[in-house]
């Protein structure tokens, strides 16, 4: 008695379509049209975590273009990168970085002793200071103010994820537009 199996000849047809569509999207989806080099801010790495300047000039991203994960600063205007000596430290992961108006200030996160950090780097002076060195808890996601004085952050720190808000304090210099004036925060 032969047997007739009238399912097997259809899925054939299916199989080699999925594969002809799959390669056809592999070759329309080729990187060849993005513009690659030391300067472009595309890649063949993974680059993650985009974070744009309150002023819409800085972009600030993980990238793993150098063979370690580390945050890179692309001027969009100049469409260059910007030298950050003292950011990214060996053998350190870097990540979750954001920026405050002009990109003066990036607050992000690091490990020290092995444990995540909220770290700042100043622009100008070409420092990073950590923020966080006392917190038991674990910390997350950073954001910085669009003048530099405040930093948030999620902090573990009571067994459940809680909003922290740091005040860098009235003295730091803020990074605010040229002829900007600032009021001064109500005190009460």
């Amino acid at each position: 008695m032969k047997k007739f199996t009238p399912g097997f000849w259809l899925q054939r047809p299916i199989h080699w379509s999925l594969v002809f569509s799959l390669a056809s999207v592999l070759v329309s989806c080729s990187s060849s049209d993005i513009p690659l080099g030391p300067t472009s801010l595309n890649s063949r790495s993974t680059e993650e975590q985009p974070t744009l300047s309150g002023n819409g000039r800085f972009l600030a991203f993980v990238s793993n273009r150098n063979g370690s994960h580390q945050i890179l600063i692309y001027d969009l205007q100049n469409q260059s990168f910007i030298r950050t000596p003292g950011l990214n430290r060996p053998e350190t992961i870097a990540e979750s970085p954001s920026l405050s108006y002009t990109g003066r200030y990036i607050v992000y996160l690091t490990s020290d002793q092995g444990r995540p950090v909220v770290a700042l780097y100043d622009r100008a002076t070409q420092q990073s200071q950590i923020l966080t060195p006392v917190y038991r808890g674990w910390v997350r996601k950073p954001g910085i103010s669009p003048d530099g004085r405040y930093v948030v952050f999620e902090t573990a720190s009571r067994g459940q994820w809680d909003v922290e808000v740091l005040d860098r304090g009235p003295n730091i210099e803020l990074d605010i537009p040229n002829g900007a004036t600032v009021a001064p925060p109500n005190s009460q």
